[in-house]
């Protein structure tokens, strides 16, 4: 018990040590230094800097965005980085800037965020020309028209308001460039639900489609639910051709084989079930041979057996 005590008052007097340092650290202006939130209001917010003197941000101070709201975006126990624009406020605290640290911090979280293909919300605040407006990290981003959806944009206006996921695609601090995309993520969702019906096809399966092109290598065949797939020249018939366009025509209704989906490609076969369907109809006619010779010989039989039977009158 007392080796306990002994220790937790060591730690207690070794943590005092180093706020005690902390405070009396050398602060000056134009430092970025670190905090914590302790107090939100609509008109500042206070941070605990771990100094003799704590840190206020007033509201346009907080960010680039016009509509930053803090009591929506700010919590007690957030941290926070800021620019130390002034090493008295008046009142024997520091005067912040999260504005000032952003715009030289923000860019590299940018780049990383870019380099990263990290997914972010944000929500449209503004219509320009060709696009629209939004913020990432408090910086300006531009996210164009052609790159608001992979359907085509042609007015921007309803889009006001609402959220969306971007990614960054263009960072360029020398310019004050920011450019955002959601066109890319929805492109990744489609093809990620695409290629996840695919993985629902069973290889062997028979399934109907439409000829939607004729290619010197083949025909795609759209079978429905926004999936086509390839037959191969060499699976098209069972006898030799130089194109497709000798036994297929575009929009001909035809049924096919799944012989694999291998790298989330649908190869499709009808000579294979051409060949199938030969074999089935060889062994039917095998069968129906064979079951007439048996009822012929059986016939027979019976008609030899009552000719040799004598009948007593």
């Amino acid at each position: 018990m007392a080796d306990t005590t002994t220790t937790q008052a060591t730690e207690s007097m070794e943590d005092y040590k180093r706020e005690l340092e902390s405070s009396f650290r050398k602060l000056s202006e134009g430092d970025i230094i670190t905090g914590t939130v302790i107090a939100v209001t609509e008109e500042e917010v206070t941070l605990d800097l771990k100094y003799y003197a704590s840190g206020i941000i007033k509201a346009a101070d907080l960010s680039n965005d016009p509509d930053f709201n803090p009591m929506e975006s700010i919590h007690i126990g957030d941290t926070l980085e800021a620019t130390i624009i002034r090493m008295d406020n008046g009142e024997g605290n520091l005067l912040l800037s999260c504005k000032e640290a952003n715009d030289i911090l923000a860019w590299d979280r940018l780049n990383k965020y870019m380099e990263d293909c990290t997914n972010l919300k944000v929500r449209i605040k503004g219509i320009v020309p060709s696009g629209v407006i939004a913020y990432v990290e408090g910086i300006r981003g531009f996210i164009p028209a052609s790159h608001l959806s992979l359907d085509y944009v042609e007015d921007c206006n309803p889009w006001l308001g609402k959220d969306i996921d971007v990614r960054v695609i263009t960072v360029d601090k020398s310019r004050t460039k920011l450019v955002l995309s959601a066109k890319v993520i929805e492109r990744e969702r489609a093809q990620e639900a695409h290629n996840h019906k695919i993985s629902m096809l069973a290889p062997g399966s028979i399934v109907e489609g439409t000829v939607e092109t004729l290619m010197p290598y083949g025909a795609f065949i759209n079978i429905g639910d926004g999936l086509s797939g390839l037959v191969h020249i060499s699976q098209i018939s069972t006898r030799r051709i130089k194109k497709p366009g000798e036994v297929l025509e575009v929009g001909q209704k035809i049924k096919a084989k799944i012989l694999n989906t291998n790298d989330n490609k649908i190869s499709l076969s009808m000579r294979v079930l051409e060949e199938e369907t030969a074999d089935l109809e060889a062994t039917f006619l095998d069968n129906s041979a064979a079951e007439y010779t048996s009822h012929e010989s059986a016939s027979t039989n019976l008609g030899s057996l009552l000719a040799n039977l004598k009948l007593d009158l």
